[in-house]
């Protein structure tokens, strides 16, 4: 299991950003775990950042877009950032 992002971990903006990534990979009918494939990261990871715990880079956010297939605009337009 990853370790939570010490300063950061359930900040609004990563609450935020994990609440969107859940909507929008439920909305496309992606599990968790094939999202986290997609996205060529841990599904625990995954789980984490859906959970607002880490602090996911830019090139994590960029992946995980992709995989949902939306574009990394819509994605922070969803979690409103």
């Amino acid at each position: 299991m990853p370790i939570a992002s010490p300063k950061h971990a359930l900040d609004p903006a990563l609450l935020a950003l994990g609440t969107a990534i859940k909507a929008l990979r439920k909305a496309h009918g992606i599990s968790q775990e094939e999202l986290a494939h997609r996205s060529h990261i841990d599904r625990s990871y995954m789980s984490s950042i859906e959970r607002g715990l880490q602090n996911p880079g830019v090139m994590t956010i960029v992946q995980i877009a992709a995989g949902i297939g939306v574009s990394v605009a819509d994605l922070a337009a969803k979690a409103r950032l």
